[in-house]
């Protein structure tokens, strides 16, 4: 039997996934749009979990302004702007906590929120091949979180990380890996008739940056006892409990394609996510 709290979680993951694919499809502006928006509701949740407002009012409010700016240029499809306000922003937040000795989460709140707007804009790009990128992604990161949640949950076990997240098990971390490898190469036999060797490397690559970005959002939450991001989504919390996996394997997916040397002739907007699938 299904409980209310996983049948809610189930129909609110459907009603969400339809509109990410459908941006996703469509890519250009519309994409830009929605990661510039991505990026204002993490600093916000991320914010609101560390108490920015009372413990760094200031930092919180160059925070503010660093991201939204970052979203524009974003938008505007001017990344090395958007990575220099954000850069710029995070250093001035940060000079405060360095200063007294305490921890800048406002400075990580900026580069955690603003880094990945670029990143996730910059992967999709607005070509075929960036379309194919974010669907090879997306399905290493959902394929990971089902089969660890599920796999975790039947299996049991050894504990993942106790400190951190005490509901997570190896049984579901390498069960998760599994599937986001499988669902990663699935992904590109069916859009490129073929692969390279190292897509299934790359995969998992992807998939265990995906369980310690979810990792790294459990230790931020309980750190400051939270137990979720926020309530914007019935069933799921906030956007961070949502897209956390996601935000860090689009991380490893910039850096993997920034480091592969270039195959393609096709055009600059297309040319990362072209390196990450082997063209």
């Amino acid at each position: 039997m299904i409980s209310r709290e996983l049948r809610l979680r189930i129909i609110s993951a459907v009603v969400l996934a339809i509109p990410v694919l459908a941006l996703t499809w469509f890519g250009g502006l519309w994409f830009r749009c929605f990661a510039a928006v991505l990026g204002l509701l993490i600093y916000y949740e991320f914010a609101s979990i560390t108490d920015l407002k009372s413990r760094e009012p200031a930092e919180g409010i160059v925070g503010w302004a660093a991201v939204a700016l970052a979203g524009i240029l974003v938008v505007m499809a001017m990344p090395s702007q958007a990575l220099i306000a954000i850069v710029a922003g995070a250093a001035i937040a940060a000079l405060p906590a360095l200063r007294h000795r305490t921890a800048p989460w406002a400075a990580v709140a900026i580069l955690y929120s603003g880094l990945f707007a670029i990143t996730l804009a910059g992967v999709r790009g607005t070509g075929i091949y960036g379309l194919y990128a974010m669907l090879f992604i997306i399905a290493i990161v959902w394929a990971t979180d089902i089969l660890a949640y599920f796999c975790g949950r039947a299996i049991g076990g050894r504990k993942l990380a106790p400190a951190i997240s005490p509901g997570k098990t190896w049984s579901g971390a390498l069960f998760g890996a599994g599937a986001g490898v499988a669902a990663g190469l699935l992904v590109a036999l069916t859009l490129r008739q073929g692969g390279s060797f190292a897509v299934p490397l790359i995969a998992l690559a992807l998939s265990v940056a995906s369980q310690c970005g979810d990792l790294f959002e459990s230790w931020i939450k309980r750190k400051f006892s939270v137990k979720d991001s926020s309530r914007l989504i019935p069933g799921h919390g906030g956007v961070m409990d949502r897209v956390d996996g996601l935000v860090f394997a689009v991380f490893a997916a910039f850096i993997l394609a920034l480091a592969m040397p270039s195959t393609t002739s096709g055009p600059a907007s297309g040319e990362l996510a072209a390196r990450l699938l082997g063209n």
